[in-house]
Protein backbone atom coordinates (compact mmCIF):
# COMPACT_ATOMS: atom_id res chain seq x y z
CA UNK A 1 0.00 0.00 0.00
CA UNK A 2 1.24 3.63 -0.93
CA UNK A 3 2.18 5.85 1.85
CA UNK A 4 -0.60 7.50 3.40
CA UNK A 5 0.00 11.85 3.95
CA UNK A 6 -2.48 13.99 6.28
CA UNK A 7 -3.11 17.74 5.18
CA UNK A 8 -4.79 19.46 7.88
CA UNK A 9 -6.24 22.97 6.09
CA UNK A 10 -6.67 21.10 3.10
CA UNK A 11 -8.68 24.04 0.87
CA UNK A 12 -5.43 26.48 0.27
CA UNK A 13 -3.62 27.18 -2.22
CA UNK A 14 -0.48 25.80 -1.38
CA UNK A 15 -2.20 22.97 -0.09
CA UNK A 16 -3.66 22.01 -3.32
CA UNK A 17 -0.24 22.20 -4.77
CA UNK A 18 0.85 19.78 -2.27
CA UNK A 19 -1.56 17.47 -2.86
CA UNK A 20 -1.26 17.56 -6.09
CA UNK A 21 2.57 17.30 -5.95
CA UNK A 22 1.97 14.29 -3.86
CA UNK A 23 -0.48 12.35 -6.07
CA UNK A 24 1.86 12.61 -8.99
CA UNK A 25 4.52 10.80 -6.61
CA UNK A 26 1.69 7.96 -6.07
CA UNK A 27 0.90 8.42 -2.60
CA UNK A 28 -2.45 8.74 -0.47
CA UNK A 29 -3.46 11.74 0.51
CA UNK A 30 -6.15 12.89 3.07
CA UNK A 31 -7.25 15.98 2.99
CA UNK A 32 -9.25 18.29 6.22
CA UNK A 33 -10.78 21.19 4.89
CA UNK A 34 -13.78 23.76 5.64
CA UNK A 35 -14.28 25.09 2.34
CA UNK A 36 -16.24 22.10 0.27
CA UNK A 37 -16.41 23.89 -2.89
CA UNK A 38 -12.34 23.64 -3.19
CA UNK A 39 -11.88 20.15 -2.13
CA UNK A 40 -15.01 18.31 -3.78
CA UNK A 41 -12.91 17.78 -7.20
CA UNK A 42 -10.20 16.52 -5.28
CA UNK A 43 -12.57 12.99 -4.72
CA UNK A 44 -12.18 12.68 -8.02
CA UNK A 45 -8.45 12.21 -8.30
CA UNK A 46 -8.64 9.67 -4.97
CA UNK A 47 -8.26 12.10 -2.63
CA UNK A 48 -9.75 11.04 0.77
CA UNK A 49 -11.69 14.62 2.15
CA UNK A 50 -13.04 15.13 5.51
CA UNK A 51 -15.33 18.10 5.92
CA UNK A 52 -14.55 19.94 8.81
CA UNK A 53 -12.65 21.92 11.10
CA UNK A 54 -8.74 21.81 12.55
CA UNK A 55 -10.19 23.47 15.41
CA UNK A 56 -12.71 20.62 16.33
CA UNK A 57 -10.64 17.57 17.96
CA UNK A 58 -13.73 15.37 16.62
CA UNK A 59 -12.97 16.57 13.55
CA UNK A 60 -9.03 16.43 13.35
CA UNK A 61 -9.63 12.81 14.52
CA UNK A 62 -12.10 11.82 11.87
CA UNK A 63 -9.21 12.91 9.27
CA UNK A 64 -6.51 10.82 11.49
CA UNK A 65 -8.94 8.02 11.02
CA UNK A 66 -9.03 8.26 7.16
CA UNK A 67 -5.60 9.11 6.35
CA UNK A 68 -4.67 5.61 8.63
CA UNK A 69 -7.24 3.48 6.83
CA UNK A 70 -5.77 4.20 3.69
CA UNK A 71 -1.89 3.82 5.04
CA UNK A 72 -2.40 0.25 6.11
CA UNK A 73 -2.84 1.68 9.80
CA UNK A 74 0.15 4.40 9.61
CA UNK A 75 0.37 8.11 9.03
CA UNK A 76 3.33 8.65 6.99
CA UNK A 77 3.37 12.48 7.45
CA UNK A 78 1.04 15.42 7.71
CA UNK A 79 1.15 18.78 7.14
CA UNK A 80 -0.76 21.42 8.90
CA UNK A 81 -1.77 24.40 7.07
CA UNK A 82 -4.43 26.48 8.26
CA UNK A 83 -3.63 30.17 8.58
CA UNK A 84 -4.76 33.81 8.66
CA UNK A 85 -3.42 37.27 8.79
CA UNK A 86 -4.31 40.23 10.37
CA UNK A 87 -2.33 43.42 9.88
CA UNK A 88 -3.20 46.35 12.28
CA UNK A 89 -0.93 47.89 15.58
CA UNK A 90 -1.69 46.77 18.80
CA UNK A 91 -3.30 50.15 19.89
CA UNK A 92 -6.17 48.89 17.00
CA UNK A 93 -6.33 45.65 17.75
CA UNK A 94 -9.52 44.16 19.76
CA UNK A 95 -8.14 41.64 22.36
CA UNK A 96 -10.83 39.00 20.70
CA UNK A 97 -9.12 39.85 16.97
CA UNK A 98 -5.82 38.75 18.83
CA UNK A 99 -7.03 35.78 20.42
CA UNK A 100 -8.84 34.50 16.77
CA UNK A 101 -5.13 34.97 15.23
CA UNK A 102 -3.78 33.06 17.84
CA UNK A 103 -6.57 30.70 18.07
CA UNK A 104 -6.73 29.72 14.07
CA UNK A 105 -2.75 29.96 13.51
CA UNK A 106 -1.30 28.30 17.06
CA UNK A 107 -4.09 26.25 18.74
CA UNK A 108 -5.21 24.45 15.38
CA UNK A 109 -1.26 23.87 15.07
CA UNK A 110 -1.25 22.47 18.72
CA UNK A 111 -4.19 20.31 18.29
CA UNK A 112 -2.79 18.81 14.96
CA UNK A 113 0.53 18.40 16.88
CA UNK A 114 -1.27 16.59 20.02
CA UNK A 115 -3.44 14.17 18.16
CA UNK A 116 -1.22 13.33 15.19
CA UNK A 117 1.43 12.34 17.44
CA UNK A 118 -0.15 10.36 19.45
CA UNK A 119 -1.07 8.08 16.33
CA UNK A 120 2.71 8.33 14.95
CA UNK A 121 3.71 7.09 18.38
CA UNK A 122 1.75 3.70 17.97
CA UNK A 123 2.85 2.78 14.45
CA UNK A 124 6.22 4.13 14.33
CA UNK A 125 7.02 7.33 14.03
CA UNK A 126 6.38 9.71 11.05
CA UNK A 127 6.87 13.55 9.82
CA UNK A 128 5.36 16.71 10.44
CA UNK A 129 5.52 19.94 9.06
CA UNK A 130 3.92 23.38 10.31
CA UNK A 131 3.37 26.63 8.30
CA UNK A 132 5.63 29.68 9.94
CA UNK A 133 5.72 32.90 8.17
CA UNK A 134 8.84 35.40 7.87
CA UNK A 135 6.97 37.56 10.71
CA UNK A 136 7.96 34.60 13.09
CA UNK A 137 11.20 35.74 13.18
CA UNK A 138 11.44 39.15 11.55
CA UNK A 139 9.82 42.36 13.18
CA UNK A 140 7.55 43.58 10.48
CA UNK A 141 5.06 46.84 10.61
CA UNK A 142 1.70 46.12 12.13
CA UNK A 143 2.25 42.02 12.52
CA UNK A 144 2.01 41.88 16.39
CA UNK A 145 -0.94 39.47 16.26
CA UNK A 146 0.57 37.02 13.39
CA UNK A 147 3.88 37.33 14.98
CA UNK A 148 2.87 36.32 18.39
CA UNK A 149 1.05 32.96 16.34
CA UNK A 150 4.04 32.39 13.82
CA UNK A 151 6.47 32.87 16.71
CA UNK A 152 4.62 30.65 18.79
CA UNK A 153 4.97 27.83 16.00
CA UNK A 154 8.63 28.14 15.51
CA UNK A 155 9.28 27.66 19.25
CA UNK A 156 6.58 24.92 19.53
CA UNK A 157 8.30 22.81 16.83
CA UNK A 158 11.70 22.91 17.95
CA UNK A 159 10.58 21.57 21.98
CA UNK A 160 8.53 18.91 20.05
CA UNK A 161 11.29 18.10 17.80
CA UNK A 162 13.45 17.63 21.03
CA UNK A 163 10.63 15.49 22.32
CA UNK A 164 9.84 13.27 19.91
CA UNK A 165 13.65 13.07 18.27
CA UNK A 166 14.35 9.49 19.71
CA UNK A 167 10.65 8.71 18.83
CA UNK A 168 10.86 8.75 15.07
CA UNK A 169 8.66 11.73 14.78
CA UNK A 170 10.56 14.47 12.73
CA UNK A 171 8.76 18.01 13.55
CA UNK A 172 10.05 20.90 10.65
CA UNK A 173 8.38 24.20 10.00
CA UNK A 174 7.96 26.28 6.63
CA UNK A 175 8.38 30.00 6.74
CA UNK A 176 7.45 31.73 4.33
CA UNK A 177 7.39 35.23 2.73
CA UNK A 178 4.22 36.88 0.76
CA UNK A 179 3.17 34.24 -1.40
CA UNK A 180 0.98 34.82 -4.45
CA UNK A 181 -2.45 33.16 -2.71
CA UNK A 182 -5.80 34.24 -1.87
CA UNK A 183 -4.25 34.83 1.84
CA UNK A 184 -1.28 37.62 0.75
CA UNK A 185 -3.92 38.82 -1.74
CA UNK A 186 -5.37 41.08 1.49
CA UNK A 187 -2.30 42.72 1.25
CA UNK A 188 -1.74 43.19 -2.93
CA UNK A 189 -4.56 45.49 -3.41
CA UNK A 190 -2.71 47.78 -5.49
CA UNK A 191 0.55 48.07 -7.43
CA UNK A 192 1.65 50.33 -5.26
CA UNK A 193 1.34 47.83 -2.28
CA UNK A 194 2.88 45.32 -4.44
CA UNK A 195 5.65 47.46 -5.36
CA UNK A 196 6.29 48.22 -1.39
CA UNK A 197 6.67 44.74 -0.58
CA UNK A 198 8.94 43.56 -3.90
CA UNK A 199 11.21 46.00 -2.60
CA UNK A 200 11.48 44.86 0.96
CA UNK A 201 12.68 41.16 -0.56
CA UNK A 202 15.99 40.81 -1.79
CA UNK A 203 15.33 38.52 -4.80
CA UNK A 204 13.02 41.37 -5.57
CA UNK A 205 9.98 38.72 -6.23
CA UNK A 206 7.09 36.98 -4.20
CA UNK A 207 6.96 33.64 -3.68
CA UNK A 208 4.51 31.15 -5.98
CA UNK A 209 2.71 28.42 -4.01
CA UNK A 210 4.41 25.98 -5.67
CA UNK A 211 8.02 26.51 -4.34
CA UNK A 212 6.28 26.39 -0.69
CA UNK A 213 4.09 22.85 -1.28
CA UNK A 214 7.50 21.78 -3.28
CA UNK A 215 9.06 22.55 0.15
CA UNK A 216 6.69 21.26 2.27
CA UNK A 217 6.75 17.99 0.14
CA UNK A 218 10.48 17.64 0.67
CA UNK A 219 9.78 17.43 4.59
CA UNK A 220 7.60 14.90 4.14
CA UNK A 221 8.88 12.61 1.97
CA UNK A 222 12.54 13.59 1.11
CA UNK A 223 14.66 15.53 3.74
CA UNK A 224 17.26 13.31 5.48
CA UNK A 225 15.83 11.15 8.80
CA UNK A 226 17.96 13.43 11.06
CA UNK A 227 16.46 16.54 9.87
CA UNK A 228 14.29 18.03 12.69
CA UNK A 229 13.31 21.14 14.64
CA UNK A 230 13.94 23.15 11.44
CA UNK A 231 12.15 26.27 10.64
CA UNK A 232 13.07 26.87 6.34
CA UNK A 233 13.27 30.32 5.53
CA UNK A 234 11.03 31.05 1.81
CA UNK A 235 11.15 34.84 1.80
CA UNK A 236 13.57 35.48 -0.99
CA UNK A 237 16.23 36.22 1.49
CA UNK A 238 13.75 38.33 3.57
CA UNK A 239 14.65 37.25 7.17
CA UNK A 240 18.43 37.02 6.64
CA UNK A 241 19.45 39.42 3.65
CA UNK A 242 19.86 42.73 3.20
CA UNK A 243 19.74 44.09 -1.06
Amino acid sequence: MADSYLIIGGSSDIALQLVSQLLDAGKNVTVLARDESRVSPLKELGVNVVIGDGLIESDVLAAIELAKQNGDGAIDGAAHLIGSILLKPPHALKLADFESVIRTNLTSAFLSLSLISKSMLRTGGGRLVFTSSVAGSLGLVNHEAIAAAKGGIEAMVRSAAATYAQRKIRVNAVAPGLTETRLGATILKSDAMREAAVSKIPMNRINEPSEIATAINWLLTGAPDNFTGQVLNLDGGMANVRN
